[in-house]
C-alpha cells in the first residue's frame, strides 16, 4: 500500500516565519555576534536543539542553559495567536485518497497544537503522527522516517514525502522514500526550490494546488504494467 507522509511546520502550517521572527529576536540577546538570520537559513528544518548547539558553536558567547525550553515556549505562544495553515492544504487534503501521515521534527506537543489552532486537526483526524521525541537522531538523520515506516508497516520505496526542508528531504530521501520539495510558504529562502533539489527532492511544489497531480504521477509510476 502507497503512503503519503507530510511533514508539519512549513508544510501543513505556516509556522516557519514566526519561529524564524522569535529565534532572530532571542538570539539577538543570547549570540550579538552572530548575523542571526543567515545562520538560520542554514538550519531550517532541524530541532530547536540542534538549531542552538549549532549556531552556539559558531559564537564566542555562551546560551542560557534553559535556552531550548526558552525557544520553544515562546514559539509555541506565538503560534497559539499567530498561526494559520499552509494556503490551500486544507482542499488538498480533501481531496486525496492516499493514507497519510505525518512526520515532524517538532515536539509532539507543539504538532498537536498548531493542527488544533489551524482547524487542520479535524481534516487529520487519527492520522498517524510521528515526532522527534521519538528518536535519539533527528531529521536530517533517516531515523524517524524509518521509524514512521515500520510503525506503518509499509515499505520506505511506497511512501511519497512533503518537505520544505533541505534536512527533511535528506532523512526521506537516506529512509529510501520519494520527496516532493514543498516552497509554498509564506516566507522560503531565495534559492530554495534549487537546495530541495539538490537534496534529492523529485518534484518541486509552489502551490498545495499542484499536490494531487504529483501525487497520481508518482502512483502511476509505480503500478504494474498491464500483463506482467
Amino acid at each position: 500500500m502507497h503512503r503519503l507522509i507530510f511533514d508539519c511546520d512549513g508544510v501543513l502550517v505556516d509556522s516557519e516565519a514566526i519561529a524564524e521572527a522569535t529565534l532572530i529576536d532571542l538570539l539577538g540577546a543570547w549570540l550579538p555576534d552572530l548575523a542571526a538570520e543567515a545562520e538560520l537559513k542554514a538550519a531550517l528544518g532541524m530541532t530547536t536543539a540542534n538549531i542552538l548547539a549549532h549556531l552556539e558553536a559558531r559564537s564566542a558567547h555562551r546560551l542560557p542553559p534553559d535556552a531550548t525550553e526558552r525557544v520553544d515556549e515562546t514559539i509555541e505562544a506565538r503560534l497559539g495567536r499567530e498561526l494559520t495553515a499552509i494556503d490551500g492544504v486544507a482542499e488538498a487534503l480533501a481531496g486525496l485518497t492516499l493514507p497519510l501521515a505525518v512526520v515532524s521534527n517538532s515536539r509532539r506537543q507543539r504538532v498537536l497544537a498548531s493542527l488544533a489552532t489551524t482547524g487542520l486537526e479535524a481534516r487529520l483526524d487519527g492520522v498517524p503522527i510521528f515526532t522527534a521525541d521519538q528518536v535519539a537522531a533527528p531529521k536530517p538523520d533517516p531515523a524517524l522516517y524509518r521509524l514512521a515506516a515500520a510503525e506503518l508497516a509499509c515499505a520506505p520505496g511506497h511512501c511519497l514525502v512533503v518537505e520544505d526542508s533541505v534536512a527533511g528531504v535528506t532523512a526521506a530521501r537516506a529512509a529510501g522514500m520519494t520527496v516532493i520539495g514543498f516552497v509554498g510558504a509564506s516566507h522560503v529562502p531565495a534559492g530554495q526550490a534549487e537546495r530541495l533539489r539538490a537534496a534529492g527532492a523529485w518534484q518541486v511544489l509552489d502551490h498545495m494546488r499542484g499536490l494531487q497531480a504529483l501525487v497520481q504521477q508518482w502512483r502511476a509510476a509505480r503500478a504494474p504494467a498491464v500483463g506482467s
